[in-house]
């Protein structure tokens, strides 16, 4: 079944759309179906259950940390992590630098967006990404490499406020994108709204319950 799932979205994906199957609270044995079919890339949310995956799953996996992060956590996965999605403070940024550089390591890392109607979602507005950005700080972190942005639309059945959400999210992508050309990466879009990010420019889709399944 997950197999079969995971290559009936992937026919649907233009080719500029990268995959991320998010196998949080899943089995390794879950994983290890969607690897055999060809799924390379892996989003979990709790930072302990994804170094447990780490150690026992095939190396040539890329791990990516899709959920809130705090700081005091970022040791454990330094060593591996592919990709953070979630970077939602300058304090988080900086303390990912920290321990890449302990590890000899360069990590990629989006920073999040709040885009939602919803306090529960957690990111950066226009203002404080700026205020980053253009930070005499920030220019000084050589370990990390903020490759994108990240963001979640509220959970809701409006159509026409999620896609409002997504083109508030692609205008900021593309404004930032000019100054900052490693910028390439636009994840937004999960199993129940992907193809209406992708319509909107999203460039990375997480997509957990569509390929193996609801969650207990």
């Amino acid at each position: 079944m997950i197999k079969d799932n995971l290559l009936e979205i992937k026919n649907t994906l233009p080719h500029h759309v990268t995959l991320v199957a998010v196998s949080k609270t899943k089995p390794d044995e879950d994983l290890m179906e969607a690897y055999a079919a060809g799924q390379r890339i892996f989003g979990e949310n709790k930072v302990q259950e994804m170094v447990g995956k780490w150690e026992r799953l095939p190396k040539d996996i890329k791990w990516h940390m899709i959920g809130h992060l705090q700081r005091n956590k970022v040791k454990y996965m330094a060593e591996f992590v592919d990709l953070i999605h979630g970077v939602d403070s300058f304090r988080l940024l900086s303390e990912i630098n920290k321990k890449a550089e302990q590890n000899n390591r360069t990590i990629d890392c989006l920073l999040q967006i709040h885009i939602a109607e919803e306090d529960t979602k957690f990111g950066l507005d226009k203002e404080e990404l700026n205020a980053i950005l253009i930070s005499e700080e920030y220019h000084q972190l050589k370990n990390i490499n903020v490759v994108g942005l990240m963001g979640m639309a509220t959970f809701t059945d409006d159509e026409t406020q999620v896609r409002r959400e997504f083109q508030q999210l692609k205008s900021i992508f593309d404004t930032i994108k000019t100054e900052n050309p490693q910028v390439t990466i636009l994840s937004m879009g999960m199993s129940g709204d992907y193809q209406m990010a992708i319509e909107e420019g999203s460039t990375m889709v997480r997509i957990g319950s569509s390929i193996f399944g609801k969650r207990n």
